[in-house]
Formats: C-alpha cells, structure tokens, sequence
C-alpha cells in the first residue's frame, strides 16, 4: 500500500502514527501541493492528501475514512468491538482531527494578540480531552486506541513548538501534558513522520514571519527562513 501526502501534513501523520503502532509495512509518496502532479488529480476525488493506494489499487481518500480501513483490515484492530464505545471514541478522535487546521493557524499567528486568541479555540479541545483522560499513560489505561492516534499530530506538534520556541499550547492541562509525554516516549510519533519534519515544520510555523518565531529567536538566538514547499493556502489541501 501507498500513502500519498506531503511532508508536514497533521492527516498523514494520524495514518502513518497507526501503521507504526500497527508495525505495517507501507509506502509513501510525498508531493508539492503548489504543483500537483497530473497523476494525482485523476485519482484523488477532492484533490487533497492523504490518499491511500491500496495494493489493488483501490484508491481511498479522506483521513478518518482511511483510519478505520486499515484498522479493520490490518492486524489486530485498535478500535473497540462495543458498537457504543467504538461510536464515543470516534467522536473523540473527531474533535482531534477538526482541529487540527485550527494548531496550525495558530502556529502561523503573526502577532501575539492574534496567537492568544487563536490558541483559545485550541484550548478549548484540549480542556474537553483533559476531562475524558484517566491516570492510564494513554486515553484507555495503558492500551493505545483510536483516541490517541488522532490526537497525536496536535500533541507532537505542541511539544516541537515548545521544544523551539517555549511556547506551551498544553501548559494549563496535566492530564494531557502527561499523556503527551507518554505518547511521544513511545516512539510512534518520531516514526511516522520523514527524517527532515521537524526541520520543514519549524520553516513554515517558526519562520520570522509568525509571532512563534520570534519566540524561538529570543529562546535560541536563530529563527528559520519560510518553506519555499508550502504556503498557507495548501493547508486548506489536506484532510
């Protein structure tokens, strides 16, 4: 099987994260949003990312329709048999991944006023998590599930802006601090995503156009340069 995306991509990240935690093998394929390929506007119905190639080459499109395929059809499925638990669980991982356009406007806020009111929105998903998290290491206990996957690509992304900048989207939510500590102490995260993301995300979220880089600037004495690969108008292109 092939995934299709590109490189900072939050949706790519929640299939790729449950492929790693499934340990199946897969493809991947990144490409330029401002230049797609001919080949991928013929097969993708919406024209955005990720699509998944199967390996009869069906071709499947939207990330929360492409979860639940390869949950059901490689190994043994994370998501719950209980028809209500396995509803509640995906409607916690839906309030993830409708976010996840929401982190990254925020991350390419231009001034302080405008992250502050940005991050608010954030925040509230967050809130909302920290009263579903128990004292388990991860949604349900000590078992990843569906739950975690989704809410991976905003908690990877958190700690990396923090990491870079000291700005902490989390700081106000134990809960969902430690939970994000424990999923990126398993590895997943790091797995699923290309050698270089970091560097390519802080490019396009800590560049000195955003008030975030100019955080990382006074926090580390250096500020990256905007990604000539990616544009705000491409985060509209994924889903």
């Amino acid at each position: 099987m092939k995934i299709v995306s590109f490189k900072i991509c939050p949706f790519v990240q929640r299939v790729t994260a449950l492929l790693e935690a499934k340990g199946v093998d897969y493809d991947i394929e990144y490409i330029d949003l401002s230049n797609k390929p001919q080949w991928f506007l013929e097969i993708s119905p919406n024209g955005q990312v990720p699509i998944l190639i199967t390996d009869d080459n069906q071709v499947l499109f939207e990330s929360d329709a492409i979860v639940e395929y390869l949950d059901e059809v490689t190994g043994m499925p994370i998501a719950s048999d209980n028809p209500v638990k396995k509803a509640r669980d995906r409607a916690w991982s839906y309030l993830a991944s409708k976010h996840y356009l929401v982190q990254c406007s925020a991350q390419r806020s231009s001034d302080e006023p405008t992250l502050a009111e940005r991050a608010q929105k954030l925040a509230k998903a967050f809130g909302k998590i920290e009263t579903r998290l128990g004292e388990g290491r991860y949604a349900d206990g000590d078992r990843l599930g569906p739950i975690d996957i989704a809410w991976l690509p905003l908690l990877h992304r958190a700690a990396i802006v923090e990491g870079r900048s000291g700005y902490d989207f989390v700081k106000e939510f134990p809960k969902v601090k430690r939970w994000q500590q424990n999923l990126l102490a398993s590895g997943i995260a790091d797995r699923s995503v290309s050698e270089d993301f970091e560097d390519r995300f802080s490019a396009f979220y800590l560049a000195e156009s955003t008030y975030l880089g100019q955080l990382a600037r006074e926090k580390c004495g250096k500020v990256c340069n905007d990604s000539p690969e990616c544009t705000a108008e491409d985060m509209a292109c994924c889903a």
